[in-house]
């Protein structure tokens, strides 16, 4: 029992989730279209009903009145001498029994067939349909006749019973029309308000499609301030409208306040960025200085507060990087030669590549940019290859200019990205774990927004055990002459900020 019933509500939710599955214009059309599929087949049963029964009174009353028409009409005449009666004399059975198909018997009292609507030579050998000798006057059906018996008497004595019948095939197929013709109206009812409800359903949803569009276009143009279309009746769909309207307006001011502050974020970050930069730089001088002056135990502890201050100042750098990019700060920028960049980014890492096979391919590559900011870009992706990779691994980079851009590719051949990690390794404070946490989680944050600063685009391509290649591509300044980059000397400093030669 417990099983059936759980049958049964499995059903009932599969059957509630299939319908609330279905478009609400069908629903609604549906809706329409079964209660007026109810509604006629209701009021089709009442008249088929009530035609059916006026239908059969009024054949039983043709039968009533031709029986009774017949029996004032035949005057049977007995002949005593041949014993037969001639029921012929005033009225043509066949004649009379024709035009409605109809049998007609005469009956004597010992039920002996003395006539019929076709006579033979044996009229009591007609017996199809046999009907039953009636002994009183009476209606009724037999063998799919309507039947009415009359009592009539004969000259010159005697006296019988008179059988008309008409079959009730004529009134069946009368009413199988009926009902096909209410059944046809039912369901041609049923589709026309099909037809109807989706088109008022159509016309209902109207003003709800046009605030679909327009919350659609608000999405993509992400500008909350747009109007959205009022319907002319001020109805449920009005207020709905103006809800959302004034939604989208509490939004946008949301927004605003939220844009506002967060711009003010971002100036507080760059600014404190740029005057940590000072007495970074001031205390880095000192550490230095006392690092040489000391020995012993208080040498190896000035040695690790300067790496760590020279840590700092290079956090410190790549926040101020990403603040400018965040406030849009545009630096001046001046023609740059990224192959040249490559190599020297490719310089500074080299003598820390940590057993890294690592080899450069620096095809002239001039964009208009910050030659500071790009030098991060690619010496931050020589880092992440060599740092999230095992030692002995190839790191390949490569310049060039394709149609009119210039392209950075920096690959590995190393253990690849983690699925989990490809769609947010470019976010803040994303570390891939292969680093043993020496990294601050910005590298590829910044080399993202340094590439979108200057026009550009990064993309990723990642397989287990391949391999990792990033492509950069940012517009490249036209140059008819395209010529391999000579390398220029550059001093590395000890915490790796590069010096000017």
């Amino acid at each position: 029992m417990e099983s059936l019933v759980s049958s049964i509500r499995s059903a009932a939710r599969a059957t509630f989730s299939a319908y609330r599955s279905i478009p609400v214009r069908w629903r609604l059309a549906g809706g329409s279209a079964a209660l007026t599929l109810v509604i006629l087949a209701a009021f089709a049963a009442i008249v088929g009903a009530l035609t059916e029964g006026q239908v059969r009174r009024q054949f039983d009353g043709q039968v009533r009145s031709a029986a009774n028409r017949l029996a004032r009409q035949i005057k049977p005449f007995h002949d005593a001498a041949t014993k037969q009666l001639n029921c012929t004399q005033h009225v043509a059975l066949d004649t009379f029994a024709r035009p409605d198909d109809a049998q007609i018997r005469v009956f004597s009292d010992s039920g002996q067939v003395m006539c019929s609507q076709n006579e033979t030579a044996n009229p009591n050998g007609l017996n199809k349909p046999a009907f039953l000798p009636p002994h009183q006057r009476g209606t009724y059906e037999q063998d799919g006749y309507r039947v009415e018996v009359r009592k009539i008497g004969w000259y010159p004595s005697g006296e019988g019973y008179l059988l008309y019948a008409r079959p009730l095939s004529q009134i069946d197929h009368t009413l199988a029309r009926v009902r096909l013709f209410l059944v046809l109206g039912v369901l041609g009812g049923a589709v026309l308000a099909l037809l109807a409800g989706l088109f008022v359903a159509r016309r209902a949803m109207r003003p709800i499609a046009e605030l679909t569009d327009a919350a659609r276009e608000i999405e993509r143009t992400r500008d909350p301030s747009l109007e959205l279309p009022y319907p002319e009746a001020d109805d449920e769909v009005a207020e709905l409208a103006r809800t959302l309207d004034g939604m989208l307006r509490a939004l946008d001011g949301a927004r605003g306040e939220t844009e506002a502050m967060l711009q003010r974020q971002r100036q507080f970050i760059a600014d404190a960025s740029h005057e940590l930069r000072t007495p970074l730089t001031s205390v880095l001088a000192n550490l230095e200085l006392l690092s040489e002056e000391l020995g012993g135990e208080q040498a190896e502890t000035a040695h690790a507060a300067l790496r760590s201050t020279r840590r700092m100042r290079r956090l410190v750098g790549d926040l101020l990087l990403l603040a400018r990019a965040d406030a849009h700060r545009v630096a001046a920028r001046r023609p740059t030669d990224l192959g040249q960049v490559l190599i020297e980014a490719a310089a500074e890492l080299e003598p820390v590549a940590d057993g890294h096979e690592l080899s450069i391919d620096p095809g002239r590559a001039e964009i208009d940019g910050v030659q500071d900011d790009l030098h991060r870009l690619v010496l931050n992706l020589l880092e992440n290859a060599v740092r999230h990779t095992p030692p002995g691994t190839h790191v390949h980079a490569s310049t060039a200019v394709e149609g009119g851009q210039a392209v950075l590719v920096v690959s590995d051949d190393g253990p690849g990205i983690a699925p989990e990690l490809r769609r947010r390794v470019f976010d803040r404070f994303v570390r891939g774990g292969r680093d043993g946490g020496r990294g601050s989680g910005l590298g590829l944050a910044i080399v993202r927004a340094v590439a979108e600063s200057h026009q550009g685009t990064v993309s990723l391509d990642s397989s287990a055990g391949i391999g990792t290649k990033f492509e950069i591509r940012i517009p490249a300044v036209s140059d008819h002459h395209p010529r391999r980059a000579q390398p220029r000397p550059a001093r590395v400093a000890p915490d790796g900020d590069r010096w000017p030669s």
